[in-house]
């Protein structure tokens, strides 16, 4: 007979208002201690001096995180010019100043070459591994670290708010792997600045948006009310561009059993149209009820993730 899990089946998102100098990690903790929940997770980290949205699954939802990675996300953040810092925010040492100011009109006419599909290297101090170790590690050890560039995407790029000649507010929405701080390095360097990052704020992440954050003092009060479910979000709200079928009971049944089921000519069809860009994702729902992920193959929805009923 196996071990009971520690805590309750609490399955959902929680979509937080990540505040400044935390952890992703020490977020998703407290926000799994608030629940109660047996697994949590966390889709994409926020470095501990950036606010903002910071999706976390608890129970069955911990199995759409890896959707999540992929998804787009938003900043807004300020660059502050005269001083470039080693981990290109306002925490780093030093490595040069200028007395530069780019105008509004400079930063926006620059902006454009940092949009599309573009070649970045990321950050000396982040998290991606070299020979098994992560790069902030090695820097802050004191050993050069070299990492390739890498192509990401950039949908859009606009100056916000220029609130002083010293700093620029600038919004902009990406794909998955896009460093904001390399963005500012990079364009400093364009216009012949200094300049590292002062406020760093995500504002989106997939269907996650500001709109449904909540800070932690709200979640700590909404426990003390015993109100917490109401801020739990479904487990299929990470799976929103994924096209959605209604099954039967007994579909359900067998999808839950890791079987598949057939699917009738007219399903066929409707979900040919809606399937985009080569995916064969569909998400099997009874009801209200997220049963399966599925793949669609030969007029069959053949299960590859299954959700346990709550």
């Amino acid at each position: 007979m196996g071990r009971k899990k520690k805590g309750d089946p609490v399955s959902g998102w929680v979509c937080l208002d990540k505040p400044y100098d935390f952890g992703s990690t020490q977020a998703v903790g407290k926000v799994r201690w608030l629940f109660n929940a047996q697994k949590a997770g966390h889709a994409g980290t926020l470095d501990p001096l950036a606010t903002g949205v910071l999706p976390i699954a608890l129970g069955e939802a911990t199995k759409t995180v890896p959707f999540m990675m992929e998804a787009d996300k938003a900043y807004r953040f300020t660059i502050e010019w005269g001083r470039s810092t080693a981990t290109l925010d306002r925490e780093g040492e030093t490595t040069g100043t200028s007395d530069v100011r780019p105008t509004v009109a400079q930063v926006e006419a620059a902006l454009p070459a940092f949009v599309g599909e573009i070649e970045q290297v990321p950050p000396a101090y982040s998290a991606i591994k070299v020979d098994g170790e992560r790069a902030y590690d090695l820097a802050r050890a004191g050993e050069t670290v070299e990492l390739k560039s890498r192509k990401v995407m950039v949908h859009s790029a606009r100056v916000s708010a220029a609130p002083d000649a010293d700093h620029v507010e600038i919004e902009v929405e990406c794909g998955k792997g896009t460093y904001v701080r390399a963005i500012v390095r990079d364009l400093a360097a364009a216009l012949g600045a200094e300049a590292h990052v002062s406020a760093l704020r995500r504002t989106r992440v997939g269907p996650f948006g500001e709109d449904r954050a909540i800070s932690l003092e709200n979640l700590e009060d909404m426990s003390h009310k015993a109100a917490l479910p109401e801020v739990l979000l479904p487990v299929e709200t990470a799976l929103d561009d994924i096209p959605a079928l209604a099954v039967t009971a007994e579909d359900a049944f067998r999808l839950a059993q890791g079987r598949p089921i057939v699917l009738v000519p007219r399903q066929v069809e409707t979900l040919k149209a809606r399937l985009a860009g080569g995916s064969r994702l569909v998400s099997a729902m009874e009801g209200d009820r997220l049963v399966a992920l599925a793949e669609m193959r030969a007029g069959k929805l053949n299960p590859v993730r299954v959700f346990l009923q709550a």
